[in-house]
């Protein structure tokens, strides 16, 4: 890779590291039934998926290829801006005020299946890019890590692809389908690095 095309690369694959390391924190304290620091995480995602928006906008047009699959993490950033803003600014007030007027339920209720539609939009766009650097990183001779990354890229793709289809009481489990996202954004992050190093 180019100097300014590998240097674009490697902070994108540090934010990416970063992310799915926050967003495996969030869960393990959520899962763990422990106080989880929603604020402070969800503050450190907003401006981690800001500056990842920057960086895969400048990838998008540094590369001579993969151009779909930086366009997949930049707009992925930008979804999870607005996703983690939602949490941020509106969960609180929807909820203090449909405690408060049983008939706002339905409202705070709309909040945040909007904010998981984002969520889900965003993941999948995260598996659309697992799956196009896997397969870069497959062909060029990464069997083992292209393999996997491009497999639970396809994943991430059609659980939540599913899940905004049908919904999230469907037949496809939440989790699934956040968790697959999770987890294909650390391999793509892996793949970066490796492919930057390359």
């Amino acid at each position: 890779m180019e100097t300014n095309t590998l240097r674009t690369a490697q902070v994108a694959a540090g934010l990416l590291l970063a992310l799915a390391i926050t967003q495996a924190i969030y869960t393990a304290l959520y899962m763990a039934e422990l106080k989880v620091p929603r604020h402070l995480l969800w503050g450190i995602e907003g401006l981690l998926f800001t500056v990842l928006a920057a960086y895969a906008g400048a990838g998008m047009v540094q590369t001579k290829s993969f151009h779909v699959g930086w366009s997949a993490i930049a707009f992925s950033a930008v979804l999870n801006v607005v996703q983690v803003s939602v949490g941020l600014t509106m969960f609180g007030p929807f909820r203090e005020a449909a405690g408060q007027v049983e008939g706002l339920a339905p409202a705070a209720g709309a909040v945040v299946a909007f904010s998981f539609m984002v969520y889900y939009a965003a993941k999948l766009l995260l598996g659309l890019a697992a799956i196009i650097f896997g397969m870069a990183k497959l062909k060029a001779g990464g069997a083992a890590l292209g393999g996997v990354t491009a497999a639970l890229g396809a994943v991430a793709l059609v659980a939540n692809g599913t899940v905004i289809v049908l919904g999230r009481d469907g037949f496809m489990p939440s989790a699934v389908a956040g968790g697959s996202g999770v987890a294909a954004t650390l391999l793509l992050a892996l793949c970066l690095t490796s492919a930057a190093r390359d």
